[in-house]
C-alpha cells in the first residue's frame, strides 16, 4: 500500500492551523471569563462601559459604531448597563428620540478594578501586528469566510458576546435571511 504523502502533509497542515485558531479562541474566551470573574460583569457590557466613560456625553447610535455592533445590541448593553446602575441616561430636550449616556460613580468603580483590556485582547494584538503581515491575514480569513459561505451578518455581534459563558441571545433561525447551500 503506498501513502499519498502529499495529501497527508495537507492533512497534518490542516490539523495544524485548526489548532492555532483554538488557541487564539480559548485565549479570547479565557480573557473574557476571567475579567467576568473579577468584575462580574461580561466583556460586552463591560467594554460599553469603558467607550461611554471615555467619550461622556455619547448617544446609543454612536456607542454601537464605536463598537461595531448593531443599534439593538447596543441598546440592549445600554439597557443592561442603566438597570446595574452603572450609567445615566438623559433624553434631548429638543429630540427626545436622542439620549445622552454618561458614566455613573458605579460603573467608574467597576472599570477601576475590572482587568484589562477592557475591548479583549484579540483587537490589541491585531493592532500589534504590521500592516503587511494585518493585511495578509485579512485577505486569507475573507477566503476561509468565502470558503464557509458564512453568514455576513454574525460579524456584527460583539466576540465578547459569541464567547461569554452565558448563551449568545439570537435572532430565531425563521427570521434570519434565507441562504440556499448545497448538502454537505
Amino acid at each position: 500500500m503506498q501513502t499519498d504523502v502529499p495529501a497527508l502533509a495537507f492533512a497534518d497542515q490542516t490539523v495544524r492551523v485548526l489548532r492555532r485558531f483554538r488557541q487564539i479562541f480559548n485565549a479570547v474566551k479565557a480573557h473574557f471569563q476571567h475579567v467576568e470573574k473579577v468584575s462580574g460583569i461580561g466583556g460586552a457590557p463591560l467594554w460599553a462601559l469603558s467607550v461611554i466613560r471615555d467619550r461622556p456625553g455619547t448617544g446609543v447610535g454612536e456607542l454601537a459604531r464605536t463598537m461595531d455592533i448593531h443599534q439593538s445590541t447596543a441598546s440592549n448593553l445600554v439597557k443592561a448597563l442603566l438597570d446595574r446602575g452603572f450609567i445615566a441616561a438623559e433624553r434631548n430636550a429638543s429630540d427626545k428620540r436622542t439620549v445622552r449616556l454618561d458614566i455613573l460613580p458605579a460603573g467608574k468603580a467597576l472599570l477601576r478594578r475590572a482587568p484589562g483590556p477592557l475591548a479583549g485582547v484579540l483587537p490589541g494584538a491585531l493592532a500589534s501586528l504590521d500592516r503587511k503581515t494585518l493585511a495578509r491575514l485579512e485577505k486569507d480569513l475573507g477566503s476561509l469566510i468565502a470558503a464557509l459561505d458564512a453568514d455576513e451578518t454574525a460579524a456584527a455581534v460583539p466576540l465578547a458576546q459569541l464567547l461569554s459563558t452565558a448563551p449568545a441571545r439570537r435572532r430565531p433561525p425563521a427570521k434570519r435571511a434565507a441562504r440556499t447551500r448545497a448538502p454537505t
